[in-house]
């Protein structure tokens, strides 16, 4: 949230020299900047100039430029910030087995390869259940093999499902008899885990409609109840970022993690290259030494990633980033991770990792959309917090609510975003108004996402396929 307005330019923290021009997200000197000078915004560097910048200026690509270099030294310099005490606040929602609880009661149909992905199709057009196409499950090797086993386990075990079936083929890599094991599961009658190898019958669709049938006669009996909220699960994410990002929906957000984290439940904070910048302030809130030393690793074995495969390791912002205001991936990250409020971080999870932990917990992952909403899903997430100053349309398996950075893309793509953040530029506070929606979501009411059919998936890929 802002701290002081200057005719149509935002000054968000006392000590930056640049502000935010209101009408377009873009960055306006506050002073005479000297080339080689530090450009301050969120009270942090964002960069430096690349030649002499006169007030009122517009600072940008053509005179901006990242200080941000390889793989670095960290000390833990823990901060700890006060959260608000619990009031009890509950949700209606379904109790599962295990204790966990549900947002949906959806069946849905995870296939374990992608040779079957139309005989999913098939089978959810004639039931109604849902179903997650992907290119996945054979010929990969390695850790490839291992991660799509991981995340196809986390969507099969996911709570918003009343029911599931695993469709193989039966000569893939990732077979029935094979994925079993991981999944720790057996095809047992009643059960709401169910499993077909479409090789091994006759009409594998009239099959496959037969036990989603069933299994939507099981989770018919199924009832909301009231649970306190902190048994909710919150995945963070932005996607088509803008200027407005770290100033509306992401401090939003923000807000709303450490609400629910003060009320005993769980946020989890991925997109681990747009940590690049601003990674000292979630190491500072690190709740031991132990949780600091995951974090460092999670940074720089993410560095690693990209250095082994010869990419400059700062060139982040996108297109879309650039033109609606951002310019350095310090910048970007500064706003990102404002996602993450001001609450402890309590735990590092690696790529298809399951949340245990109530907290704010940081997921090993790319910034990729696709392949973040489904590491998510894939954590146990039971909706995910999607902000965007650009707009998108992509949807995960569980509800994710957009929320809009400013009005105007609010009220442009009313198909696509579920909040609007816009105001807090003028200074409205959203938090209780943001709280009573994500309570509704959670409740029932339906996203756009949801609304418009759009549940996609997409798996982490880094060795070779055959």
């Amino acid at each position: 949230m802002a701290d002081e307005k200057k005719a149509n330019y935002i000054i968000i923290h006392p000590s930056d020299n640049v502000a935010v021009d209101v009408s377009t997200g873009h960055k306006i000197a506050l002073a005479d900047i000297a080339e080689g000078e530090n450009i301050i915004k969120y009270g942090f560097p964002i960069g430096h100039a690349t030649s002499d910048i006169k007030k009122d200026e517009h600072v940008h690509s053509h005179n901006l430029k990242t200080n941000l270099h390889e793989k670095l030294e960290y000390t833990y310099d823990h901060k700890e910030f006060p959260m608000a005490e619990a009031n009890g606040r509950t949700i209606k929602a379904y109790l599962r087995a295990d204790g966990n609880i549900g947002i949906r009661n959806d069946i849905w149909i995870v296939n374990t390869v992608g040779c079957v992905n139309k005989v999913a199709e098939a089978i959810a057009k004639r039931t109604g259940a849902l179903f997650f196409p992907h290119p996945y499950g054979c010929s990969q090797l390695g850790g490839d093999h291992e991660l799509t086993q991981k995340i196809l386990r986390g969507l099969i075990l996911h709570p918003n499902a009343g029911g599931v079936l695993v469709l193989g083929l039966g000569c893939e890599n990732n077979n029935l008899s094979v994925f079993k094991p991981v999944l720790g599961v057996n095809d047992q009658e009643g059960k709401r885990i169910r499993f077909l190898n479409a090789q091994d019958c006759e009409d594998e669709v009239e099959e496959g409609v037969r036990i989603v049938k069933e299994l939507q006669a099981l989770a018919s009996q199924d009832k909301r109840v009231e649970v306190p909220i902190s048994k909710l699960k919150v995945g963070l994410k932005c996607g088509g970022s803008d200027g407005f990002s770290g100033l509306t929906a992401n401090p939003l957000i923000g807000q709303f993690s450490d609400y629910l984290i003060s009320e005993g439940g769980s946020t989890v904070l991925t997109e681990v290259p747009e940590m690049f910048g601003a990674e000292t302030i979630l190491m500072d809130r690190c709740r031991d030494k132990e949780t600091f030393n995951k974090t460092v690793a999670l940074i720089n074995d993410f560095k690693d990633y990209f250095t082994r495969h010869g990419q400059e390791i700062y060139e982040n912002p996108s297109p879309g980033n650039k033109a609606g205001g951002i310019t350095t991936l310090e910048e970007k990250s500064l706003g990102c991770t404002q996602k993450g409020g001001r609450a402890q971080v309590v735990d590092v999870l690696n790529y298809g990792d399951v949340v245990t932990e109530n907290g704010l917990n940081l997921l090993n992952g790319p910034g990729n959309d696709m392949v973040a909403v489904t590491n998510l899903t894939a954590a146990g997430c039971h909706m995910i917090l999607f902000s965007t100053g650009r707009g998108t349309p992509l949807g995960a398996p569980v509800p994710t609510i957009k929320v809009a950075t400013n009005s105007g893309l609010a009220e442009k793509k009313k198909n696509w975003i579920d909040f609007n953040a816009g105001p807090m530029i003028e200074g409205k506070e959203l938090i209780q108004d943001f709280v009573d929606y994500i309570v509704s979501v959670a409740e029932g009411k339906e996203t756009c996402n949801e609304k418009n059919g759009y549940r996609e998936i997409a798996i982490f890929k880094d060795g070779v396929t055959l």
